[in-house]
């Protein structure tokens, strides 16, 4: 491991508590596609199968802020093993209810109850940020943290189908809840990392975080961020079943991801100077281009190509937004703030993954990358729109990357 990544690690606790969010974060990738093809194994009824991944994507999109918000007021540990614990036994309950045939509203019923899962990710890039708040490793740990999300996205759909397929239907999204709450249950138990909580009634400030004008200009480009990620999961599988290589989607998504993961190494072991905002545009503009070739591909070589080099742009543009996140909701509404962007992001995936399917059956599989191009100009055109918002919402607000607060708090915990 490069000498920056290792120097973050120096802290007492990080080590234990990234390997914990690890195995917590695994379900992101894991839950939904494990569920696709168990209800595909059970009935062959993708449309039945992908309902229920949307509902469950909306759910967690509608729940997940509200979850973060009480960890911010109640600490990880009295909000996180609960929720986990309701999340994992609604995942049992749909498992028993698609292998016994019982009537479809109960399995929306368990879906929107499996909503209730917490955004690991933030969990664990709030414990980085208690403690290296205010330094350089800052940015490295939210680079390594961008990495990790990026290996959940390489081998969490592939162990999920596999499991689906060759053990028993039931086996991925099971495992994948299981993921979840040794994961949670190991993370929580950690309590020297752990930020302190900011009681609502020490907040000066009862209102959500999302009142921040930044946050509301990074949460709706994530909006059409996560529209570009649906589509082109969408577009590329009926594209390589249009070929006759459906097998070969997964692997085409993972280089994806592997372009995305290579960058956010790289990106972690810059010392970036100048402000974040121009960045962080620069990096939306970035992927919206990259969007192009991606209809231009004429056989899947080349679209994993496109794909690699368009994933280039995802890494460093997530790490910069959560630098940003930072710097305009106050500390004590930090997880929550990280939460609304998995929030609009999760809201994106599922419009754009419905708005290719019509499209790519109305027109043809590659035309479903037309969506990807105009999300990516939409969300280019939010961040142009929203720059001068963001700028100065960054001056008008208290940020929370000032002076000690929760930070030593927690230095002194885990020293």
């Amino acid at each position: 491991m490069p000498s920056p990544y290792r120097a973050i690690f120096a802290a007492p606790g990080t080590t234990a508590f990234t390997t914990a969010g690890f195995i917590g974060r695994l379900p992101l990738s894991m839950v939904g596609v494990g569920i696709l093809t168990m209800i595909s194994e059970f009935t062959g009824r993708y449309g039945l199968a992908s309902a229920l991944t949307a509902t469950l994507a909306l759910s967690a999109a509608a729940v997940g802020p509200q979850i973060s918000r009480l960890v911010d007021q109640h600490g990880q540990r009295k909000v996180l093993r609960p929720t986990a614990l309701v999340c994992f036994l609604s995942v049992a309950v749909l498992l028993v209810a698609a292998s016994q045939g019982w009537p479809d509203w109960t399995l929306f019923v368990c879906c929107v109850i499996a909503g209730c899962v917490p955004s690991v990710g933030s969990m664990t890039r709030a414990r980085w940020t208690a403690i290296y708040r205010d330094t350089p490793q800052m940015h490295t740990a939210y680079s390594f943290e961008s990495v990790l999300d990026e290996v959940c996205f390489i081998f969490g759909p592939i162990i999920s189908i596999t499991l689906s397929t060759v053990w028993f239907p039931e086996a991925g999204p099971l495992i994948a809840a299981a993921f979840l709450l040794v994961g949670v249950w190991w993370l929580t138990a950690q309590r020297a990392t752990e930020p302190a909580p900011h009681p609502r009634a020490e907040q000066a400030d009862k209102t959500s975080a999302l009142r921040s004008p930044g946050l509301q200009v990074l949460t709706l480009t994530f909006v059409a961020t996560g529209a570009i990620f649906g589509s082109i999961d969408t577009a590329t599988l009926a594209y390589a079943e249009d070929l006759g290589h459906k097998n070969l989607t997964g692997i085409v998504l993972a280089i994806w991801a592997f372009g995305s993961m290579v960058a956010g190494i790289v990106f972690g072991l810059l010392k970036l100077k100048g402000r974040a905002e121009p960045r962080w545009v620069l990096g939306v503009v970035a992927m919206a281009v990259s969007m192009i070739p991606l209809l231009l591909a004429g056989n899947l070589p080349f679209l994993a190509v496109a794909l690699f080099v368009s994933g280039l742009a995802i890494a460093p543009t997530m790490i910069t937004t959560m630098a940003l996140i930072e710097k305009h909701v106050p500390r004590a509404k930090l997880t929550e703030g990280m939460t609304w962007i998995s929030t609009g992001l999760a809201v994106g995936v599922a419009a754009g993954s419905s708005l290719t399917g019509q499209v790519a059956d109305m027109s043809g599989a590659r035309a479903g990358y037309v969506v990807s191009i105009s999300a990516g100009a939409a969300a280019a055109a939010v961040a142009f729109a929203g720059y001068r918002r963001l700028t100065r919402s960054a001056l008008g607000e208290e940020p929370s990357t000032d002076g000690d607060g929760d930070s030593s708090e927690v230095r002194d915990r885990v020293a």
